[in-house]
C-alpha cells in the first residue's frame, strides 16, 4: 500500500530552514513597498530543510495517476498520451513574448496562429476560426453568442435551444448563459436523434440545436445532414459540439454535414495535457455566413506580413489577447507531425481500440445500446450484484484509473470507457483482464468490491459528506501535537 505522506505542517520543527541567504537586511531606501503592503511573518509557517521539502512534494506527486503512469480510460475526456516533443517545442524561449509586443516583433507567433487556423479549417471544413476561447465550455458559450448575434441581426434572437439527451453536459449551461431557454429532446432506441422528433419541436422560437457528434454514447449521429436541413428551413442554426472530434478527424468534415458552428478542444483532440483543470483551448469554427460575427482579434496575412485585426462586426472580445498561445503551439506541432494522412489513422485507431474493449467485455457487461460505437463504449451495471462505483473503486487496486461513472445520465449505472488511439493492445488486454477479474469477484465475493479500494493511500471516502462539507485548507487544532509530543 502506498503511504499517505504526513502533512507538511506536522513535519515542521522549530529552527529548520530551507535556504541560506544572508541575514543582511535590505536598506529602507531600497524598499519600494510601503509597510502597509508588506506581509508579516506567517503564523505556524512550516520549517523544514530543503531536502525534506523536495521529498514531500515529490512523494505527493507520486500519488497522482496520469497518462504517463498508467491507463486512463476516462470516457468523453480523451485522456490520450501527449508526445513530449510538443512540450519541448512549447518551451522554446523564442516563442515567449509579452502580449503587448509590437506585431512586427512577433511575426513568428502570429504565423503560428494563422497557420493553425488554416489547418483547423481544412480538418473541419469550416470557413473560419477564432482561437481565443480558453476551454471547450468557453467555446460553446462563444458559439452560442455568435448564433444569438446572427439571429438578432436577422430580426429575432429567438428563445429556445434544443439539446438531445445524449449531448455533453456543458451544452445546456452554455446555451442558458447565452440567454436561451433549454428544451431536451429524447434519443431514439438506437441512441441517436430522430429527425421526425426534431421537426416536431421546431417552431419560430427555436434558435438552434446543440448536437454532440459523436454523442456521449459514442454513437455517430447519422441523421445530422437531414437535421441540419430541417433546422435551416426553420431559420434555425446547427451547433455541433466537436469535443469528440478524435473519433472522425481526417474522415468526415463537420462543415460538410451542415454545421453552422463547431467548437474543438485543442487540449483533448490535438495534444495538450488537460489534467488538473488546464490549460485549455476551445476554438470556434463557423460557416461563411457567420464569419463576420467572430470575436476579435483575428490574425490575417497581407503580403508577407501577419497582423491582428480588431475590426470585426462580431461579439467583441471574449478573452485577453490571443488566447492560450502555447496550447496552440502544441496543437500545430501535433498536426504538422502527423500530416493529413495520419490524422485519419488517429481516428481509426481510436475507434479500433474502443471496439476491441467493447467486443471483449460485451458478454460480461450489459450494453444498453446495440448501435455501432466509435471512440468510446458505454456499459451499465444492470444485472450485477454490485454498482458501477464499486467496480470503479476496485480498478484503482489494479493501477488503472476508473472509467467515467454514471454518465451519460440516460444510461442507468453507466460505465463510459474511452481508451484513445495511444494505447497498445497490451495495455487494453491488461484493462480487460482486470475488468473480468473484478466481475468474477463481484459474483463470488461482492462485499470485497463494496469495501474497495485496498491498495491506495486513502480508502473509500464518504463522497456525499465530502461534497457537502468541503475542507479546502489546513487549520491548526488545539489538540495538535507539539515537538514535545
Amino acid at each position: 500500500m502506498n503511504k499517505l505522506p504526513e502533512l507538511i505542517f506536522n513535519k515542521s520543527r522549530e529552527g529548520k530552514t530551507g535556504y541560506s541567504f544572508s541575514e543582511t537586511e535590505i536598506p529602507d531606501d531600497l524598499i519600494v513597498l510601503d509597510q502597509e503592503y508588506r506581509r508579516d511573518d506567517i503564523d505556524d509557517f512550516p520549517q523544514l530543510s530543503e531536502v525534506e521539502i523536495v521529498r514531500h512534494y515529490t512523494n505527493l506527486s507520486h500519488l497522482n495517476h496520469s497518462v504517463d503512469s498508467g491507463f486512463y480510460p476516462l470516457g468523453s475526456c480523451t485522456m490520450k498520451y501527449n508526445p513530449k516533443i510538443n512540450e519541448t517545442i512549447a518551451g522554446f524561449e523564442e516563442l515567449s513574448a509579452h502580449p503587448y509586443s509590437p506585431m512586427k516583433l512577433v511575426q513568428g507567433n502570429l504565423e503560428i496562429i494563422h497557420t493553425l487556423d488554416d489547418w483547423l479549417r481544412k480538418v473541419t471544413g469550416m470557413a473560419a476560426f477564432t482561437l481565443t476561447p480558453a476551454a471547450g465550455a468557453h467555446g460553446e458559450f462563444v458559439g452560442m453568442k455568435i448564433i444569438r448575434q446572427c439571429l438578432t441581426d436577422r430580426g429575432n434572437p429567438r428563445k429556445v435551444v434544443l439539446i438531445p439527451d445524449s449531448a455533453h453536459g456543458t451544452n445546456p449551461a452554455s446555451a442558458h448563459f447565452a440567454g436561451y431557454e433549454i428544451k431536451e429532446i429524447p434519443s431514439n432506441e438506437d441512441g441517436i436523434l430522430d429527425v421526425q422528433t426534431l421537426k416536431e419541436h421546431l417552431n419560430e422560437d427555436v434558435a438552434a440545436l446543440m448536437m454532440t457528434n459523436p454523442n456521449t454514447l459514442g454513437i455517430f449521429e447519422k441523421n445530422i445532414i437531414a437535421a441540419a436541413a430541417a433546422l435551416h428551413s426553420n431559420g434555425s442554426l446547427l451547433y455541433m459540439d466537436g469535443a469528440n472530434m478524435n473519433a472522425f478527424m481526417g474522415i468526415v468534415k463537420p462543415g460538410d454535414l451542415g454545421a453552422d458552428v463547431i467548437h474543438l478542444n485543442l487540449h483533448k483532440t490535438f495534444s495538450t495535457p488537460h489534467g488538473g483543470g488546464g490549460p485549455g483551448s476551445g476554438p470556434i469554427g463557423v460557416s461563411q455566413d457567420l464569419v463576420k460575427y467572430l470575436p476579435v482579434p483575428l490574425v490575417d496575412k497581407k503580403g508577407d506580413r501577419y497582423h491582428a485585426s480588431y475590426f470585426n462586426k462580431g461579439i467583441g472580445r471574449i478573452k485577453n489577447f490571443y488566447g492560450n498561445f502555447l496550447v496552440m503551439v502544441r496543437a500545430l506541432a501535433y498536426l504538422m507531425a502527423l500530416g493529413k494522412e495520419n490524422l485519419r489513422t488517429v481516428a481509426e485507431d481510436a475507434v479500433l481500440n474502443a471496439n476491441y474493449i467493447r467486443k471483449s467485455l460485451e458478454g460480461a457487461l450489459d450494453l444498453p445500446y446495440k448501435s455501432k460505437t466509435l471512440h468510446e463504449v458505454i456499459f451499465s451495471d444492470k444485472g450485477l450484484p454490485v454498482k458501477t462505483m464499486d467496480i470503479a473503486k476496485r480498478l484503482l487496486d489494479f493501477g488503472i484509473h476508473p472509467f467515467t461513472v454514471y454518465f451519460p445520465l440516460i444510461v442507468h449505472g453507466a460505465m463510459m470507457i474511452e481508451p484513445t488511439e495511444t494505447e497498445s493492445k497490451e495495455s487494453l488486454d491488461e484493462f480487460i483482464r482486470a475488468m473480468k477479474a473484478i466481475l468474477k469477484e463481484a459474483e463470488e465475493d461482492p462485499e470485497k468490491l463494496t469495501d474497495a479500494p485496498f491498495n491506495t493511500p486513502v480508502r473509500r471516502l464518504d463522497e456525499v459528506r465530502a461534497a457537502r462539507q468541503l475542507v479546502l485548507k489546513w487549520e491548526k487544532r488545539e489538540d495538535e501535537k507539539t515537538d514535545d509530543g
